[in-house]
């Protein structure tokens, strides 16, 4: 849908249907668009007025108006719009959230990889944790990549690069540390050998994991920084553009697909796909997945 026809739109009420929601908030709604990809649907809206809401009272600002004004006049409009992002993008996840996507990636993906790659004087596999949140998944695939140090990875350098939008996120992933919720799907053999007790119901990652994983925030709509997330491996971007409308999801998507080594495969959530916004991967089925591969040279099907 055209982004300019929103405004003629009927007026969308608040999430307790009490009130109308200021059409102020569909401006702002706009200017997240514009600047990371991120649109929330008319329907929708009340959850930008609830995030919009969350930073005004924060700041003890009174009107929608006043907080649009320091979003785009302000001298420290940039700042505060970080912070509003930081307020939109709050995600949930988990550790070993898709096993068939682990399954997949160490009984096939990865043989494969190494491999292709095993004539290469420096063997060094890269793995993209898109929109990592809080750090769940990449650590998964760290741990999942260290079981396999003393085998397949022998003598193999790893590095997985995790990035996303939300700074708190962000932060959040660095520290590592993670209670019951967050590890309901982790073993008690992955829990001994790869987490260090905090008190009586929190864990943290241990820090031969932590090495593997360079976290840092990254805009996907940011054609400058996402141009130089060249040499990868392996991309997952699980559950991230399911808040993108088409074209900014096929920006993001071809991207991917220059960023990948060929040869290179592509994750994204078990419910996502790219039909219809990318033709250049091969669809790849595996047990209870499915991944996106970027033909290899010698594969003749480029």
């Amino acid at each position: 849908m055209n982004i300019g026809t929103q405004t003629a739109m009927t007026t969308p009420f608040s999430s307790k249907g009490a009130e109308p929601i200021d059409p102020i908030f569909r401006q702002i709604r706009d200017l997240v668009y514009k600047v990371c990809g991120i649109f929330q649907l008319e329907e929708k809206l009340y959850l930008m007025a609830d995030a919009c809401g969350r930073r005004m009272k924060q700041l003890a600002v009174r009107t929608p108006r006043e907080y649009w004004d320091l979003l785009t006049v302000h001298t420290n409009r940039e700042a505060e719009l970080r912070q509003l992002l930081n307020e939109v993008t709050i995600g949930e996840t988990c550790l070993f959230r898709s096993p068939p996507q682990l399954d997949a990636l160490r009984k096939v993906i990865l043989p494969e990889l190494v491999q292709d790659k095993s004539k290469q004087v420096v063997k060094r596999l890269r793995i993209w944790s898109a929109g990592c949140s809080t750090g769940e998944e990449s650590y998964t695939l760290a741990m999942n990549m260290m079981e396999e140090s003393d085998r397949l990875l022998k003598g193999w350098t790893v590095e997985i690069l995790a990035t996303d939008l939300n700074d708190r996120s962000v932060e959040t992933a660095k520290a590592g540390i993670y209670g019951d919720y967050a590890l309901r799907a982790t073993t008690d053999y992955f829990k001994r050998k790869y987490f260090s007790p905090i008190d009586e119901k929190k864990l943290q990652i241990r820090p031969e994991v932590k090495k593997l994983i360079t976290f840092s925030r990254l805009n996907l709509q940011d054609d400058s920084r996402m141009l130089f997330m060249k040499g990868m491996d392996l991309i997952f971007c699980c559950n991230v553009l399911i808040y993108f409308d088409g074209p900014s999801k096929a920006k993001v998507i071809d991207h991917y697909y220059s960023n990948l080594n060929f040869g290179g495969y592509f994750f994204l959530g078990t419910s996502e796909s790219l039909f219809k916004l990318n033709d250049k991967f091969h669809l790849v089925h595996f047990p209870g997945t499915i991944a996106y591969w970027k033909p290899s040279l010698k594969s003749g099907k480029l």
